[in-house]
This record gives structure tokens, sequence and C-alpha cells, in this order.
């Protein structure tokens, strides 16, 4: 039996669904030699069968995803006794893929749910892509997670302080959130990038507060609250031992230069 619903190609930058269905096939059911125009995934639910890609066949079961990349030339068949069942999702992208997508079969029981949750979007209309959309998001998650095996601590530090500059992060929050000392965390900073992750987070603050107030004419105060310092005069400080002049100094010699 086989449930295909209607999926609009809505050209959605990034991951953009262009088909979906599952199908309980038939002893020895098969497709191809073929070669598909996008990427498709099948996700096995229950059952066997083989999946061949560039002349090497695997023979698969349930938690098991065969990857079919675009202009590749495959063949899958069910098992002629326990044929399979699965859901499958074809998809265009412009977005660089998980590594594991370099592979025929990716192996990830944890990816069923939300394979199951994707047969869903039979009971949506005008949602149907887009809620195809999250579920690829979603999938792509799970798969950078099951592909990496340990986290790596600086770039996790990196983008906590880019996306919190503004609300006063700490470099001993950030330590905590990581689960690391604090002098051990900024040695693997420094070692890193040649400087401590405290001169790292200044530096990126200023250099915030410059832009506000030269490019788009921000006060002093604005520019320091706006970059996580509540003490404009704390800001003023640091401002000038960086600058070597105030704030207010350095935004007239600076007036009409951006």
């Amino acid at each position: 039996m086989k449930n295909v619903p209607i999926v609009t190609d809505c050209r959605y930058k990034g991951l953009n669904p262009v088909q979906f269905g599952s199908e309980s096939c038939d002893p020895s059911h098969s497709f191809g030699p073929a070669v598909r125009t996008h990427w498709l995934l099948h996700y096995i639910v229950s059952g066997f069968g083989e999946f061949t890609r560039e002349g090497v066949t695997h023979q698969l079961g349930p938690g098991q995803i065969f990857v079919i990349p675009p202009y590749l030339e495959t063949y899958y068949e069910a098992d002629k006794i326990r044929p399979w069942n699965y859901i499958w999702i074809g998809f265009t992208t412009d977005e660089p893929l998980p590594e594991a997508f370099s592979q025929p079969v990716i192996s990830c029981p944890e990816a069923g749910e939300l394979f199951n949750e994707m047969l869903s979007c039979s009971s949506r209309d005008n949602g149907r892509s887009a809620f195809l959309t999250g579920c690829l998001w979603k999938l792509m998650s799970i798969l950078l997670e099951q592909g990496k095996s340990s986290p790596d601590y600086i770039d996790q530090a990196l983008a906590c302080i880019h996306s919190e500059y503004m609300q006063g992060i700490t470099i001993k929050e950030i330590a905590r959130r990581l689960g690391l000392d604090r002098c051990y965390f900024s040695t693997l900073f420094s070692k890193r990038l040649g400087i401590s992750p405290c001169e790292y987070l200044v530096n990126l603050r200023l250099s915030k507060a410059v832009e506000l107030m030269i490019s788009h004419g921000e006060k002093p105060s604005i520019a320091a609250a706006s970059v996580g310092y509540e003490d404009l005069y704390h800001f003023s400080k640091i401002f000038k031992k960086h600058y070597g002049a105030s704030p207010r100094a350095y935004k007239k010699m600076h007036s009409g230069s951006s």
C-alpha cells in the first residue's frame, strides 16, 4: 500500500521538500536502475531489502536510511519474504549537508520518530510544504549530533559571544555553560585564537559600539547599552583605553567618515 500526499514545490531557500510518501512494499518490489534530479531519503520502518549505489549492494533493515543523491544511478528491491515498509522524502537544497549524506546508508534509529511525525503532513493543506521543511531541518540536527564525536568548545563559545554580547554575557557564565573551569576555558580559547576570551568579548562590544555611533548616528549612551554596558562611565573608560579618545570625541572625529 502506497501513500503519496501532494507536495507543492515552494522553492524554499535552504531545504525545499518536493515529494513525500510511504509504502508497505510487496515482496520483491523494485525500482530502477534510475536517477533522480533531487535528494531522496528512504527511512526503513520495518522489513528488509537491498539498495545498490555506485555498484555496491547493501542489505538493509529497520532504522536505516538509504541515500539517493541527485543524478546518481541507484536500484532498490524489497526482500522476497519480509519486504520493507519505508517512508521517503525528496528535497532540493542550496545548503551544505551533514557529512553523513556522502554515505549510501545512514544507520539512525533515532530518526524513526521524526519520520513518523512527517506522516501527519497528510492532514495539512496550506502548510504541508512548510511543515516538511521544518522536519528536514530537525533531521539535519539529528544527523549532525550523531556525527559529532566531541563538542567543539571554542565554536560554542564564539556562537554564545556573538549572539549574547549585547546582553551582558560574561566569560565566567560561558565557561559555566560549557561545563569547563574558567582558567582552562581561557587557555583553550587563547591557544585557538591568540587572544583571551575577555579581550575578544571587549573588542567585539567596542567595534559594535563604534558601528552604532558612526554608521547609525547613535549616542554613546545608546551604543553602550546596546552592546552590554549598563554603566556609561565604565564603557567610556574602556573605550578611551582602547581607541585613545572618549566615545563622544571619537564620534565627533569620525562623523561623516562612514
